[in-house]
């Protein structure tokens, strides 16, 4: 946490310098959208969003998508957005609870029970207004909003019940909203970036990772590790980030096309994702992968620990639990329809 507020420090001196130096300009601009997968629903939504932004502003913005980590581990492209070295990022919300708790909200287990109550949310044009502007006190700006998958986790060896978890290392996302819910079912959440990944579990150091199964297949996780477990415990929601102060820095007219770019991206990739998530599944199996479920009675029993440490982990944080009950609310409305 003091790295993140040190970070956040020299975040608001750039962003300050920046908002000096960079009226906005008629002259040409690079945008350069990073993030750590390929071949995924991330990547698929730059590559529209970059259609988008040609079609909207033409050669006034050059953008320029870097996939697989290519500037970086996850921590570093999130420096790199929350400086302005890197115009915007794409990752899940957990990745970025360090920069604000807010991003916890997404990540109570339990939340959502499928996709299309992740599209209710996330498209719904009051909230999602909202949630553009949530976090520009942190130097951010929603641009990107991204169904992803279900939360799945990836062992080693198979797990077919609960007590097969006790004592794995397990790799998580930095949230505590995944690491306290593993601890609670006896695992060692180990937060590593996922370029980390393949080589700790060739190595030993770690024992398996939480992951959707898009990023299982397009990094070939079946040639180290063959199981997976459907936890079901999750969806995972990603966020595109774009730097305030660079944002601002372009005309009128570009920002028009920035915000219209990304919603325009984020309702065309909707199904796209839903579809690559079953074209996953397949490609698991055809590699020669196994998905495992828990018996019924311990799925319940999971599911009630995990929300009671969700619950108890976001009690003090009013912030959060603000966000978690505006989300709760769009829910409940679709839901009663």
């Amino acid at each position: 946490m003091n790295f993140v507020r040190s970070l956040i420090g020299r975040m608001l001196l750039v962003a300050a310098a920046t908002a000096m130096l960079c009226a906005p300009t008629l002259a040409q601009s690079t945008m350069k959208l990073s993030s750590a997968t390929i071949n995924d629903v991330q990547h698929e939504w730059q590559k529209v969003f970059a259609q988008e932004m040609n079609n909207r502003a033409g050669d006034a913005v050059t953008v320029e998508i870097y996939p697989a980590s290519q500037l970086g581990a996850i921590p570093r492209m999130t420096e790199g957005v929350l400086l302005g070295t890197i115009e915007a990022f794409t990752t899940p919300t957990s990745f970025v609870t360090g920069v604000d708790p807010r991003f916890q909200a997404f990540d109570i287990p339990g939340l959502f029970h499928d996709a299309d109550e992740v599209r209710a949310v996330i498209h719904n044009p009051e909230f999602r207004d909202h949630l553009e502007t949530l976090f520009l006190d942190k130097g951010v700006r929603i641009i990107g909003a991204i169904y992803n998958s279900p939360m799945l986790m990836l062992t080693s060896n198979p797990v077919t019940e609960l007590a097969g978890v006790d004592g794995l290392k397990i790799r998580t996302f930095a949230s505590p909203l995944q690491q306290e819910p593993m601890k609670a079912i006896g695992a060692i959440p180990t937060p590593l970036a996922l370029s980390e990944v393949v080589p700790q579990l060739q190595s030993g150091g770690i024992d398996g990772l939480l992951a959707g199964m898009p990023i299982l297949t397009a990094f070939k996780f079946y040639d180290t590790a063959q199981h997976v477990t459907d936890l079901n415990f999750s969806h995972l929601i990603s966020i595109t980030l774009v730097n305030e102060a660079w944002f601002q820095s372009q005309t009128p007219e570009v920002r028009k096309a920035i915000r219209a770019a990304g919603r325009a991206a984020e309702e065309a990739v909707f199904d796209w994702g839903v579809a690559n998530v079953e074209r996953a599944n397949k490609a698991w199996i055809d590699a020669g992968g196994k998905i495992h479920n828990l018996p019924e009675a311990e799925q319940s029993r999971m599911m009630d620990t995990f929300a009671d440490v969700g619950a108890k982990t976001i009690a003090d944080q009013t912030d959060v639990v603000a966000e978690y009950d505006r989300i709760v609310g769009v829910l409940d409305a679709h839901r009663s329809k």
